[in-house]
């Protein structure tokens, strides 16, 4: 009978299903059949010999990755660059979606949205080139605003301190706009009795954004951040290469530029896998634990 109904419903909705085959063929084909691959993270590898042929050297490759003198460093640096990311972006959106609502102005409105959008249509090599040129130190727009104030140009892209600082205001500047897209369809299905109400019994913008809009937002805002646990060891592998040099490896050197420049330059795929399995399983425990505690607090989780 289970059957029965199933394959009803599956008829039933077909034009539905059929919707959404496209997107599971992406999931099936680029998301987990390469999964089979993890397995020569626990071999010595070989291009010659294929999976079925290489040695295995169990965990190995993961106690090399823990002893590694510079393994720490790109750790830590890829933690900060995501944590700074998180604390600093992860809000942008949501406050740019609600000064967005406040606009009564449809064309004011719909330039400014256009024009927040903008960036993220933009590869990173289109605006690392841009930020090149306006954080260039004699001829970019920033330093000589710097200059016109009485200070020394700032080197941004070749010092250690300004680097990380560099890399997350410029993903805000990508991403911020595309982010409130989400934000902008959670306040245009709030109520608007909600607000009349609130309005009549006195309530100023402050307190309706307090107590109508963001706890209407809240459970896209635990949804929204809790895939983005998910991600916090994926810093951008784009955004770093472009803009990181020799000079800045100490703080900008992270996971995904340490696989690449070990893994593919080097050769040494295991190793590399290794390391991207053990960051992998991270974000599968921050996503497991975060959920957990949003449902603790009354919240709807992913799952």
């Amino acid at each position: 009978m289970q059957g029965k109904k199933r394959f009803r419903a599956i008829r039933s909705y077909w034009d539905l299903y059929l919707i959404m085959l496209p997107g599971i063929l992406y999931f099936l084909v680029y998301k987990y059949l390469p999964m089979w691959g993890v397995v020569i993270a626990f071999q010595n590898y070989s291009v010659f010999s294929g999976i079925w042929g290489s040695e295995w050297v169990g965990w190995l490759h993961f106690k090399n990755m823990f002893m590694a003198d510079d393994f720490y460093t790109i750790f830590r640096n890829t933690l900060l660059i995501s944590i700074y990311k998180l604390i600093w972006g992860f809000p942008g959106p949501i406050i740019l979606a609600i000064m967005l609502n406040e606009i009564r102005h449809m064309l004011y409105k719909r330039s400014i949205q256009t024009l927040v959008y903008l960036p993220h249509f933009l590869s990173w090599i289109i605006l690392g080139g841009i930020m090149v040129n306006v954080l260039s130190p004699s001829s970019g727009i920033v330093n000589k605003l710097i200059t016109m104030l009485g200070f020394e140009p700032i080197f941004f892209l070749t010092s250690a301190d300004w680097f990380r600082t560099v890399i997350v205001a410029s993903d805000i500047w990508k991403e911020v706009g595309w982010g409130a897209i989400i934000y902008l369809a959670a306040i245009a299905g709030i109520d608007p009795k909600l607000y009349e109400a609130a309005v009549v019994d006195g309530a100023s913008k402050w307190k309706q954004l307090i107590h109508i809009t963001l706890p209407s937002m809240m459970s896209v805002i635990v949804i929204l951040f809790l895939l983005r646990l998910g991600h916090v060891l994926d810093v951008g592998f784009e955004q770093i290469f472009v803009l990181y040099n020799s000079l800045v490896y100490e703080v900008g050197d992270v996971i995904e530029t340490y696989v690449y420049r070990v893994g593919i330059q080097q050769a040494k795929f295991s190793f590399t896998t290794a390391v991207g399995l053990f960051k992998a399983v991270i974000g599968l425990i921050l996503v497991t634990l975060a959920n957990k505690g949003a449902k603790k607090l009354g919240q709807e989780g992913i799952w």
